[in-house]
């Protein structure tokens, strides 16, 4: 693998990370309830999910999520259905919750951590998109483990700055919506914005 491989995955690679997915509306929302720190220590559940993603694509595994279509919507469905159920805890949630209104939290950073693991692992295309992008970058004739390793580290490296630019997002945003009714309009949103991905998800298909 060469230089120029290696900037053009991490390239494409951030940008994936980046986007605007299911996991770092989450970090988003705990940032803006819970805190910056709460909501980045909760990203390890993403991370671990993902890590397990990565290893089972090394491994050649996710051939089985490509072949069975029973496995590939059982999971979409159990993950569109979570992400339902995080989006009604949501759209409940009352706003003196929050960190900025002087309760308590009511969430330790495990059971966060552990609702980004669910998410991530609900999401079946995202181990199709381990199978089908970091192939891509790695030399079939150099050590093909090795380079999954680096490539697969270089991903979670790059996942870690993205829940953390969401997560500052979101304790940014806990100013503005300091108010009752201003944290209850952004609970809904994130609410609604959840549920429409898990609406995508359960309409998606296999590529």
């Amino acid at each position: 693998m060469d230089a120029s491989t290696l900037l053009l995955f991490v390239l494409a690679c951030f940008a994936l990370n980046m986007a605007p997915g299911p996991n770092n509306l989450l970090s988003v929302s705990n940032a803006t309830r819970y805190g910056f720190r709460r909501s980045c220590l909760a990203g390890a559940g993403r991370l671990l999910a993902f890590a397990g993603m990565i290893a089972l694509a090394s491994a050649g595994l996710a051939a089985v999520l490509h072949t069975s279509e029973l496995l590939f919507y059982g999971i979409k469905t159990a993950g569109a259905i979570y992400l339902f159920y995080l989006a009604w805890q949501l759209w409940r949630a009352q706003p003196a919750e929050g960190a900025q209104g002087g309760a308590a939290p009511t969430a330790s950073w495990l059971q966060l951590a552990r609702q980004e693991f669910l998410v991530a692992a609900g999401n079946p295309k995202a181990i199709l998109i381990f199978t089908a992008f970091l192939p891509q970058f790695v030399d079939p004739a150099g050590a093909v483990g090795a380079q999954f390793f680096v490539l697969g580290a270089l991903f979670l490296l790059l996942e870690v700055l993205a829940l953390a630019a969401y997560a500052w997002m979101g304790a940014r945003m806990q100013r503005w919506f300091a108010q009752p009714r201003g944290k209850r309009v952004f609970n809904r949103t994130c609410a609604g914005l959840l549920a429409g991905a898990g609406m995508g998800l359960l309409l998606s298909r296999r590529t």
